[in-house]
């Protein structure tokens, strides 16, 4: 229960069960669990796709206490703020092709997104489209 409360995880009781957990605290839960166990790099795929504005914020702030510790995280989302929020580096993939690596200072989040909603391809249909899209 102490390891849980220096992750910011707050559960009624050791006993709680998880099926009773919101969706934040079950990510955070299973964040919390594979860090003691001893994971040394953790794999999040869309960790906070279907969570509300609240849960979100808990799960991120708990990556970075993780980060914080030495841990190295692979976060994977289509969410820009939140892959900011987190991350040091992006690599953005499509269809399994690096369409370019940037470290944080290097990219703004409007570039970032804009390389994740495939703009280079939206602005070659745009011209051959004659017009706006």
């Amino acid at each position: 229960m102490t390891e849980m409360r220096k992750m910011g995880i707050n559960l009624r009781g050791p006993d709680q069960a998880v099926g009773t957990l919101s969706g934040g605290e079950r990510q955070t839960v299973a964040i919390a669990r594979a860090v003691y166990f001893g994971a040394k790099v953790l794999i999040l795929d869309e960790p906070t796709s279907a969570l509300g504005v609240r849960q979100t914020a808990n799960v991120l702030a708990t990556i970075n206490r993780v980060r914080g510790q030495g841990i190295g995280v692979v976060f994977i989302s289509h969410n820009v703020r939140h892959a900011m929020a987190v991350g040091d580096r992006f690599t953005v993939l499509n269809r399994g092709q690096t369409l370019g690596t940037a470290s944080k200072g290097e990219i703004t989040a409007a570039r970032l997104q804009d390389m994740m909603a495939g703009g280079q391809e939206m602005a070659e249909l745009e011209g051959s489209l004659g017009g706006t899209i």
